[in-house]
């Protein structure tokens, strides 16, 4: 979990404290996984992304983003990260800390990302109100609209079909 005192706490799923780890200088409001559970990426509103490994060792610090980073998450090869930014971007990169491309469509913050489940596409959730969904190159395939608020979060369904998000107009939406 990520916290406002800048950290994150590795828990057992009994809630016994693992291990803490620092080394943000804001808070951490997102992380997420590898597949295979090697490693872990956190993001801050320091505007870094951190990758990590089990063991508390800072593998990688991810700089670019001129903003908050909201939203991180990993790839389903575990090889691509992408990140949502207050700074009003997605960025995809490398595990190797490279950035790859910035996809720009959104007219405020970037509130949440996620990879399809193939891997071939990331939708994305703002506080404009909308959801995009983006090929790898970095191309607008489509941007749903409908809640009247921002949108907070969006995940794949587990085949990819669907999409979900849900929003500060107290609803959760479902898209095909």
């Amino acid at each position: 979990s990520g916290a406002w005192d800048n950290t994150i706490k590795l828990r057992g799923l009994d809630g016994k404290l693992v291990r803490t780890f620092a080394g943000h200088s804001g808070p951490v409001v997102s992380v997420s996984f590898s597949p295979y559970g090697k490693y872990f990426i956190s993001g801050s509103w320091d505007k870094t992304i951190k990758l990590w490994n089990m063991e508390g060792r800072l593998i990688k610090t991810f700089k670019g983003h001129s903003g908050w980073v909201n939203s991180v998450s990993f790839s389903p090869d575990g090889k691509h990260i992408v990140s949502g930014s207050a700074d009003e971007t997605i960025k995809l990169w490398g595990i190797d800390g490279k950035l790859i491309r910035t996809f720009k469509g959104h007219s405020t913050f970037v509130n949440s990302v996620s990879f399809s489940p193939d891997g071939k596409h990331i939708a994305s959730g703002s506080l404009d109100n909308t959801i995009k969904l983006w090929g790898l190159d970095g191309e607008l395939v489509r941007t749903f609209a409908g809640h009247l608020g921002p949108v907070t979060s969006v995940a794949f369904s587990p085949y990819g079909k669907y999409i979900v998000s849900g929003g500060w107009d107290n609803t959760i939406k479902l898209w095909h």
